[in-house]
């Protein structure tokens, strides 16, 4: 069996869309699965709309996401160049190829491929503006082709027009570029989204054509909204990895996250290390249903990822956004910031939310979160809770022991008929403006006695 050889051609005309990574990610993990070989190609032809700009950003997102590749315009390899720009040469040889063989023929300025079959002319109806009209069109009763897909199984279709090869301005068309660059690069799979199925059977005609055998086709499903209606497109919420990168999260989790966009492991994990999807991944398992794209499973699956990588891993993400935030400047006893770190891990949903988070440890000038302390009200005075808790904790040494802490309190909730949560909960936000977080022993812990009855008594003064 010769080596697999997976491909993903994107063009750079704007930026990088999720269902883009999802393509790039299913052609790398089979490649990596066989032991192949990844190629990327970009497909720049479309001089009026590409910019470099977009070029770099297909480069980074792909190495963000750790989609690594084997050939490429920066990688070199045997079968380039891999920009279509500039490949104009071996365009022009397969032209000829065409012409000598009868399959292409000049009309209107451009190139166009010749169908085989018998011809015929019709009369159809256009649109142009608000008429609709007539025109007659020449139509091909070309034998169907059978497009054999490891996902869709076998599906027959039947071109019956020509198609342009070239376009009037000399750039090749998509269809006539695509095949010569999967033929001279040797690709064995052809992994890509459902909606390029109905271009499929103009591929295998110019396969056919040029007497080579089409490569395995994987037609993979489409990516569509949340709510199911209609396929995702670039100015939906979340289409974009430039999203991602900017709201922090971690790249192992988009990447963990894609990967179930149409494809499930068969040990039923959902949170994997891309090693074990890399082990498991087949095509013949992938969907057939079109995918739907959940925001917050991914961001599930990012918090489970943020508990999952190394400590010095989280920390070395984490502490450039206190930075950013102006929480910590580098003077810092680093015990301390690892503290911080190491108990907002657990309760973190993402690292965005690290500043917000994390504030009040390295400060006293925090807000407090105004539907919180709706909630704490609809229970009680939280201020009446703190002011019958604070002699207690006043004479306390500290907060190490959290057993100590927590026979204080009940000492002081005795014969009162409340239960602690009634008073920890207030503690919590008088100290920290939150609802919610890590554990408040912890908290405390951390902050350190003067500091927590330092906020407690400023809290109960109403300042």
């Amino acid at each position: 069996m010769s080596t697999v050889r997976t491909r993903f051609a994107p063009s750079p005309t704007g930026f990088f869309h999720i269902g883009s990574a999802r393509t790039a990610l299913f052609n790398w993990l089979y490649a990596r699965h066989t032991g192949g070989c990844f190629i990327l190609r970009v497909e720049d032809t479309d001089s009026a709309r590409n910019e470099e700009r977009y070029l770099r950003v297909i480069y980074e997102s792909l190495r963000w996401l750790g989609l690594d590749w084997d050939e490429g315009p920066d990688a070199g390899g045997a079968h380039g160049p891999y920009k279509q720009s500039e490949r104009g040469a071996i365009y022009r040889e397969f032209l000829g190829r065409l012409r000598a063989s009868g399959r292409a023929y000049d009309r209107d300025g451009a190139v166009w491929f010749r169908l085989a079959g018998a011809r015929r002319v019709v009369r159809e109806k256009y649109r142009e503006g608000d008429r609709v009209l007539e025109r007659e069109a020449e139509v091909v009763d070309a034998p169907p082709v059978c497009i054999h897909d490891v996902v869709r199984g076998d599906v027959m279709r039947a071109e019956d027009r020509d198609f342009v090869l070239v376009r009037a301005n000399g750039e090749p068309g998509f269809h006539f570029a695509n095949v010569v660059d999967d033929i001279t690069m040797r690709i064995t799979h052809v992994i890509r989204g459902e909606d390029h199925l109905s271009n499929t059977s103009k591929h295998v005609e110019l396969y056919n054509a040029l007497g080579v055998p089409p490569p395995v086709f994987a037609h993979i499903p489409l990516i569509l909204k949340g709510d199911g209606r209609g396929k995702m497109s670039k100015r939906d919420r979340g289409a974009l990895i430039e999203e991602y990168q900017a709201r922090h999260f971690l790249p192992e989790a988009v990447r963990n996250f894609l990967c179930l966009l149409g494809w499930t492991p068969r040990d039923g994990r959902e949170v994997l290390p891309v090693s074990d999807v890399v082990a498991q991944f087949e095509l013949a398992d992938v969907h057939q249903a079109n995918a739907r794209f959940d925001e917050r499973k991914m961001s599930f699956i990012n918090q489970q990822w943020l508990r999952l990588i190394e400590p010095g891993e989280f920390s070395r993400r984490a502490v450039p956004l206190l930075r950013e935030a102006g929480l910590v400047a580098g003077g810092e006893n680093a015990a301390f910031v690892q503290s911080v770190l190491g108990v907002l891990r657990e309760k973190l949903p993402g690292l965005e939310d690290l500043p917000r988070f994390a504030r009040y440890f390295f400060t006293d000038e925090f807000e407090r979160d105004g539907a919180a302390r709706e909630a704490l009200e609809k229970k009680g005075d939280p201020v009446a809770r703190v002011r019958e808790l604070l002699p207690a904790l006043e004479a306390v040494a500290g907060f190490e022991d959290a057993a100590a802490l927590d026979a204080v309190v009940a000492r002081t909730v005795a014969g009162t008929g409340r239960k602690p949560g009634e008073y920890f909960a207030p503690l919590r936000y008088a100290v920290s403006g939150l609802g919610g977080g890590p554990d408040l022993h912890s908290v405390l812990r951390i902050l350190g006695r003067d500091r927590v009855l330092a906020r407690a008594r400023r809290f109960v003064s109403g300042a």
